[in-house]
């Protein structure tokens, strides 16, 4: 699944794959914002860690979770 996260006040945005479940990352999201967390964490498919601070989310864009397929369309 791709997770594209804005950060406020930068011009770019955080894009990576995950092997996590959407439901997953809305929980860990959701948590942290509730609990005051100071950053929220993410692995993506290389095991890459992101630490992203909490107070500068400006939005978490999840995709589909389907495979991607491969091959050709006629």
């Amino acid at each position: 699944m791709e997770i594209r996260i804005g950060i406020a006040n930068t011009g770019r945005e955080l894009s990576f794959e995950t092997n996590e479940p959407a439901d997953a990352v809305k929980k860990s999201v959701a948590d942290a914002l509730g609990e005051g967390a100071p950053f929220v964490s993410f692995t993506d498919v290389k095991g890459n860690s992101y630490l992203v601070p909490v107070a500068g989310l400006a939005y978490i864009e999840l995709g589909t979770e389907e495979a991607r397929r491969v091959g050709f369309v006629a």
